[in-house]
């Protein structure tokens, strides 16, 4: 409970503020239903991100506490009011020409538009997180120095095609160019999922590089630089990350409420849990302890990806999205729980 204590802090604070929203809004008959609201948007967002927390528990593990700590405060501060709040106002700014300040009171002031807007920017939303999303996907699946493989030898096989250089950007590619030839869609919108398709890929492509740059093999040469320049680029990748998955959670929230205080504060304490679910799972060694945890994340991040790929043709519910990624999540820990006990029959 010591890793939860600032999550059930927000969380007391979230809810104490949708009870004050939903007074001044309806009178003491509109506290209930907001609170009620609140906390199912931070139940989904949770049940939306799991595998999130697990993939980022693998990069945080790499880090010093200092930057846990400002995964933990910086972090959730981008994370809630960044990419849960300024940048769906950014993109429906960017998508009516209008100003931020013109559109943040119309996200108050007509919820109701401003849900339109934000619907009407989802080939793009969708093509630049799901091509995010399949890039770590493909990642980790086309990693020839996997020494363990959840699905044996086809999993096996599909990581020696790792040896062929960039074949994870050549299938990504391949997809864009596939989903904008067969999904219909009017000329101007096939145009925004490739070039937000191809965004999010050069993004990642970016950020991955950059990891890469800062990598030396010369331990004992300024290696406390080098692990503070890894940690800064573990943060921002994370941050990257984390906005990806935001993007299905800020959609599938409009289909609750329209109004978009109650959708920052449930998605707040969501995005809350998650980050202190990361730390946990670094602190008690679980990813070691459940030797599969990590692949089922990532295939958990795959299928995401997919379903916003499929989400440009028809809406998806936000219940099934969120199921799919915990049956993974699930069926990856009895296997390292039977695979552990196997090995101590040996």
């Amino acid at each position: 409970m010591h890793h939860f204590r600032y999550s059930f802090l927000v969380t007391a604070l979230c809810l104490g503020l949708g009870a004050l929203w939903g007074y001044n809004s309806g009178g003491i008959n509109g506290i209930l239903p907001v609170i009620s609201i609140v906390a199912i948007l931070g139940i989904m967002e949770v049940s939306l991100s799991f595998d999130n927390a697990v993939v980022n528990a693998s990069i945080l593990k790499e880090m010093d506490e200092k930057w846990r700590q400002i995964f933990l405060t910086i972090g959730i501060l981008i994370a809630v009011f960044g990419m849960r709040l300024l940048f769906p106002i950014l993109i429906v700014a960017v998508a009516t020409g209008q100003g931020m300040f013109a559109i943040a009171q119309m996200a108050i002031n007509q919820p109701e538009v401003y849900s339109e807007h934000l619907h009407e920017s989802h080939v793009g939303i969708a093509a630049f997180g799901g091509t995010f999303l399949l890039m770590v996907f493909l990642k980790f699946l086309f990693n020839e120095e996997k020494e363990l493989n959840w699905l044996g030898s086809i999993e096996q096989k599909l990581g020696q095609l790792g040896k062929i250089e960039s074949i994870e950007i050549i299938v990504a590619i391949l997809v864009l160019f596939g989903l904008q030839s067969y999904i219909p869609l009017e000329p101007d919108q096939k145009i925004t999922l490739l070039i937000s398709g191809l965004s999010g890929l050069v993004l990642y492509v970016i950020v991955d590089s950059l990891g890469s740059f800062f990598e030396t093999d010369e331990e004992e040469v300024a290696i406390v630089e080098t692990a503070k320049r890894n940690g800064l680029m573990g943060f921002i990748y994370l941050e990257i990350l984390d906005a990806s998955f935001s993007f299905d959670g800020v959609i599938g929230a409009f289909a609750i409420t329209r109004d978009v205080v109650v959708i920052m504060l449930g998605l707040a304490i969501g995005a809350m849990f998650i980050r202190s679910l990361t730390v946990y799972l670094v602190v008690k060694g679980t990813l070691e302890k459940y030797v599969f945890l990590e692949h089922g994340a990532h295939y958990a991040i795959g299928i995401l990806a997919s379903i916003m790929f499929y989400s440009i043709y028809e809406e998806v519910p936000a219940l099934f999205t969120g199921l799919i990624g915990v049956i993974f999540i699930i069926a990856s820990v009895i296997s390292s729980i039977y695979y552990t006990r196997k090995l101590e029959k040996i």
